[in-house]
């Protein structure tokens, strides 16, 4: 056995303690020495008496030793939480709004498609429509020189605002408005418009009325589903539903009083022409055509003035016309009711002239 061994002075200083010591690589192991470190280990340096700092700079020329991992530090508190709703929020993206929705009961909708009235368990159904909106539609009973009249009109403001047509208001001397909770108002005429079948009238000493949202009628299409709400033969409140059947359909109706007036009471035949033909009546040489929305929800004598309504619950419409079959007989009977042929007023007609009713536009304007 051989020993290898170095004199004195061999060994770099401060390796000589290498020297006296083993490696897994010594020849007693059947290996060679490692070769020493490219330098020495860091030392503490002292910063002041009594102190230290750890490590010690490490040598020009020599590669810097590994940073130790950086420890993530835990955020705890409300900001914190601010982050953790802001990652939620943006990992549920588009859904937030439709939760907002369910959360609500109202749907998140562009300005011209309107704002949902009725409560989401009840979305799409006629018995939804019928209780968001029954409320803001009334009964009217105008009493004139010509007779009597009974139609329905719309609520819009909450101290008693109420749009319904002209030809149900026209030359009245007195009006009376029936609401759905069974009170009873005496009403002015504001303003009405004999070319477009539109009328205002505001009640005395009303507050805190239900009132109506307006549509968008230009958002309307042919197959829509709707619902009708008035007071036909005088039952008030009564509902009915259909769908859209045709836009844009020319209606030509009197702008004479007494040709408006004709029927009296809850006969009122509202007449008018539609293709060149005269229906419930004779208009009379004094009339004015518009645009209406063709419906086969059921009308009859008594929903002139009332609300079209879509299934979101907002007012599309003002119905204002009805073909009844029974005109034909000449015997002022109106036994034989809607035959689903009936025409609203668009409700953006009704927004366009509005102001121009509320500043008492006449008969003649």
């Amino acid at each position: 056995m051989t020993e290898s061994f170095r004199r004195s002075g061999e060994y770099p200083q401060g390796q000589q303690q290498h020297s006296q010591s083993s490696y897994p690589g010594t020849p007693e192991a059947g290996g060679a020495f490692p070769p020493p470190p490219a330098y020495d280990p860091p030392q503490p340096v002292n910063a002041a008496p009594g102190s230290a700092m750890w490590p010690a700079p490490t040598p020009e020329g020599s590669p810097a030793p590994p940073a130790p991992p950086a420890r993530r530090r835990r955020v705890r508190g409300p900001l914190g939480l601010l982050a953790a709703v802001a990652i939620a929020a943006a990992a549920v993206g588009g859904g937030t709004a439709y939760a907002f929705q369910e959360l609500t009961g109202k749907e998140s909708t562009s300005a011209s498609a309107g704002t949902s009235v009725v409560p989401t368990s009840q979305k799409g159904t006629v018995s939804g429509v019928a209780e968001a909106v029954s409320p803001a539609i009334v009964e009217i009973n105008a009493t004139s020189n010509a007779g009597s009249s009974t139609g329905s009109g719309v609520v819009i403001t909450s101290d008693g605002e109420i749009v319904t047509n002209n030809h149900v208001v026209s030359g009245a001397s007195t009006v009376k408005v029936r609401t759905s909770d069974g009170k009873t108002y005496t009403a002015e005429v504001v303003g009405t418009d004999a070319k477009k079948d539109l009328a205002l009238i505001k009640l005395r000493n009303a507050s805190g009325l239900k009132t109506a949202s307006l549509g968008d009628s230009d958002n309307v299409k042919v197959g829509d589903e709707v619902v009708a709400i008035g007071s036909p033969e005088g039952l008030t409140g009564t509902v009915t539903s259909g769908i859209v059947s045709a836009l844009d359909r020319d209606v030509t109706v009197s702008t004479d009083e007494e040709q408006q007036q004709q029927g009296g009471g809850s006969d009122d035949r509202w007449p008018f022409e539609f293709g060149g033909q005269q229906f419930n009546g004779d208009t009379g040489s004094s009339k004015t055509t518009y645009k209406a929305i063709q419906t086969d929800a059921s009308l009859n004598p008594g929903n002139s003035g009332g609300a079209l309504i879509d299934m979101n619950g907002n007012i599309i419409g003002i119905n204002s016309a009805m073909y009844s079959a029974s005109s034909d007989s000449g015997s002022g009977s109106s036994g034989a009711g809607s035959v689903g042929l009936g025409f609203a007023i668009p409700v953006n007609t009704l927004k366009a002239d509005l102001d121009s009713l509320r500043s008492g536009g006449t008969s003649g304007s």
